[in-house]
């Protein structure tokens, strides 16, 4: 079951870039993704309904799906969607790919796991990796300020994901049920990201174009109710530490998107930048260990 899960999650989630693309323009980053999660919520919450599986929650429950919604619904898009904007979808992803490492930081502050030797030689070479695929923007002569707002947007996004990694561990280790709390963190999300809007006196009218919303109902059903609930459960039967692998793998499907839709040109630079955050990756969670045990019982 956790293989299927693993699988369902990666290319649901490394698709999700491109249709983010697509959704930028005159809307307003905040209404698209208010509107992505206020669907997403509803289809959610009807279906439990349905099922008669919607449970009342505590007071204390709904607290914890309030910070859930901060890190998870809301804020971690508001920055991946701005960063998009100045971005391919798929170096996005790629700085996406780095969350496990922001979990292990995470957890280390909040929980005092101190990082392993290998930890912290994984986060240079996945951090060294970032810096070569973004190097052709930084040796470019008409290189601007865009592309580093565009890195710090990401990496935000990136922190906000991770914190509500920990977030959902923590409730569902308190026996949360899964589906309706994440219904209600997507709906808070919603109604924290559309009173932002209201706030700034932003429309909260969407495009009518086929791509827009065809775009919208991917990523709030596809993406969403069925990409998050995936995720989720990996998390709460491996921990937020292990269901984090397959964020290294999203970068695969992104970049073959962004290659295709968008343009993206590869140097070998870039290449070379996406292998060394890949192996980043592998070295934090010693990926490389049976490999290494191979080449020695085969040497010997």
């Amino acid at each position: 079951m956790n293989a299927v899960l693993y699988t369902v999650t990666v290319f649901i989630w490394g698709s999700t870039w491109l249709a983010i693309a697509f959704q930028l323009g005159d809307t307003p980053v905040v209404v698209s993704v208010g509107w992505r999660f206020a669907i997403a919520s509803i289809v959610l919450l009807v279906l439990l309904r349905i099922r008669n599986a919607l449970p009342q929650l505590s007071i204390e429950n709904h607290k914890m799906a309030g910070l859930l919604a901060l890190c998870l619904f809301s804020n971690n898009f508001l920055f991946f969607y701005a960063a998009t904007e100045y971005l391919p979808s798929g170096l996005n992803a790629v700085v996406f790919s780095l969350a496990p490492i922001f979990n292990s930081i995470n957890l280390w502050i909040l929980e005092k796991r101190r990082p392993s030797s290998a930890f912290i030689q994984g986060a240079l070479t996945g951090f060294i990796g970032v810096v070569l695929l973004f190097s052709s923007q930084f040796l470019s002569a008409d290189m601007d300020i865009t592309i580093f707002l565009g890195l710090g947007l990401s990496f935000m996004g990136t922190y906000f994901f991770s914190m509500g990694n920990i977030v959902s561990a923590r409730a569902q280790k308190q026996e949360m049920p899964l589906l309706p709390t994440t219904a209600w963190s997507m709906g808070y999300g919603a109604l924290y990201l559309l009173i932002i809007a209201l706030v700034m006196d932003l429309p909260l009218a969407i495009p009518e174009t086929p791509t827009y919303l065809s775009a919208l109902i991917y990523l709030a059903i596809i993406g969403s109710v069925i990409g998050f609930n995936t995720y989720l459960a990996l998390v709460g039967r491996i921990g937020a530490a292990k269901a984090a692998y397959c964020t290294v793998l999203f970068p695969l499907v992104a970049l073959s998107l962004s290659t295709l839709f968008e343009g993206y040109e590869w140097t070998w630079l870039s290449a070379a930048g996406v292998i060394l955050v890949f192996s980043g990756n592998m070295r934090v969670f010693g990926f490389h260990e049976p490999i290494v045990r191979w080449c020695r019982s085969y040497s010997s």
